[in-house]
């Protein structure tokens, strides 16, 4: 595929206005200031005036402003992620300068578990967004060097070329480490994105968490599928250069596709062995999920599942795992629904306490499991019950309903919005949830208030503590 042919502009320009995004697409780099138009503008004038002659003064021009390009929609100018990019280059060097590329170009062997790992290397360092500078790997700081670096690819690829070292696959065969590319070939700069899957975040596959570079830094953010625009644009391509990822190191993420030896079949240390955490949770679709599912149920955990066990991983797996991890006496964030090393192995030896049976939840049952005792009943809204406590006392984390108020810019609104888009609720965003408190936040929570059961006032769209304990439970 060909080298691309539009101009690079300045990521970093903070300026809207129809002007300046009309010239950011027109005109080279330019670092003399936020209108170059301007700047321009004001030198022809002088230039024409000189040669015009004193008598006959040219008016001063203003900066034209132009309108955007035909089929930018209004959303590419507010807070929708913008994502311009660099062309095809090589990797460069410490000295800034371009590497020498590689006499052979193909695609090195890769997991899943390395594409992911390498994408999380640069969300937590928070790589800024650049299209014309270089990470210290000597990747390119846009969404198509992020995704060149993940995938480990021999120079920096754009969203017009990434395709080649891919192969098209459809929404159900998603798995971490794969793609999602939208390329606009007619006008590259409009809308064209690339962002790496990362797993399903809810089990109606409507979101997804998206690993990406994009102002104004690389995060790791619940997504609605396909993208927040141009959705029915955006293909998904899986790496040609995968290779399958080895189960027991604790590395792997599950495939579904057979590459799991040893789950289930005879004995010995391959059918036992911890296969690591990324082989369970949102998005993960293999057989030690199916083993996990199947110990549970061994264990008490059958009321969890409608159907299966099976092997792509779901809220019954999880809801089923936080049980068996109740039962032995764990809390927080030692029973967050993911096994670990300590709970696989109590499953696999069949050591440890059952899931106590549901009419002896919080007893002690036949096996001497402790069910999980449920917390103390609350209102809707968390009114305070006959302790007389405030009502948002007991409720970890929860800031008060002061946060949630017209005009709040808060990151407790930000955190709040996440964790609706993680639970399914994000369908009134229409761009990522932010720190300014909005109808779109107050629409998603009143959402959720009604799938609750509650009515009236108990569902006003604002969360109080026992939104806010359900919500994060």
């Amino acid at each position: 595929m060909e080298t691309p042919v539009f101009e690079e502009f300045d990521p970093a320009s903070d300026c809207g206005c129809p002007g300046c995004l009309h010239w950011r697409r027109a005109l080279p780099l330019s670092r003399t200031g936020h209108h170059p138009a301007a700047h321009r503008a004001v030198i022809v004038a002088a230039a024409a005036s000189a040669a015009l002659g004193a008598g006959h003064a040219v008016p001063a021009l203003a900066a034209p402003h132009a309108p955007p390009a035909p089929g930018v929609p209004a959303a590419d100018t507010g807070d929708e992620p913008s994502t311009p990019q660099g062309g095809k280059a090589p990797l460069h060097g410490p000295a800034g300068k371009p590497a020498k590329p590689p006499h052979v170009v193909k695609a090195p062997v890769t997991t899943r578990a390395e594409i992911i790992r390498r994408a999380k290397i640069w969300v937590a360092a928070q790589v800024p967004y650049s299209m014309d500078e270089y990470w210290s790997d000597g990747y390119r700081q846009d969404c198509s060097g992020f995704v060149s670096m993940a995938w480990n690819l021999p120079g920096n690829e754009w969203t017009g070329s990434l395709d080649q070292y891919g192969q098209r696959i459809s929404k159900e065969e998603l798995q971490p480490g794969d793609i999602l590319l939208f390329h606009n070939p007619s006008n590259p700069e409009n809308g064209s994105h690339v962002v790496i899957f990362g797993g399903w975040a809810d089990y109606t596959h409507s979101y997804y968490i998206a690993y990406e570079e994009t102002r104004p830094h690389a995060r790791r953010q619940a997504t609605p599928y396909a993208y927040w625009s141009h959705s029915d644009r955006y293909l998904a391509f899986r790496y040609k250069g995968l290779a399958a990822d080895t189960a027991g190191g604790g590395t792997g993420v599950g495939t579904g596709t057979g590459v799991d030896v040893g789950v289930g079949a005879g004995t010995g240390k391959d059918a036992t062995a911890y296969p690591g955490a990324v082989y369970f949770g949102p998005g993960a679709n293999n057989k030690y999920v199916t083993r996990l599912g199947q110990m549970l149920v061994a264990r008490g955990a059958a009321r969890f599942y409608t159907s299966g066990p099976g092997p792509r991983w779901s809220d019954a797996d999880r809801r089923a795992t936080q049980a068996f991890q109740l039962a032995q006496g764990w809390r927080g964030a030692d029973a967050d629904g993911l096994p670990g090393p300590q709970t696989w192995a109590l499953l696999v030896s069949g050591t440890g306490k059952d899931i106590a049976t549901a009419g002896t939840t919080g007893t002690t049952g036949a096996t001497g499991a402790v069910g999980a005792a449920g917390p103390p009943a609350t209102s809707a809204n968390g009114k305070p019950g006959s302790s007389g406590k405030p009502a948002s006392h007991g409720v970890p984390g929860y800031p008060g309903r002061g946060m949630f108020r017209p005009g709040a810019n808060n990151d407790y609104v930000i955190r709040l919005g996440k964790q609706l888009v993680k639970k399914g609720f994000g369908k009134y965003y229409t761009t990522g949830p932010g720190p300014r408190w909005g109808e779109a936040d107050r629409r998603n929570v009143e959402a959720f208030q009604r799938a609750q059961g509650w009515r009236g006032g108990a569902a006003d769209g604002y969360p109080g503590p026992e939104t806010w304990r359900r919500l994060f439970s």
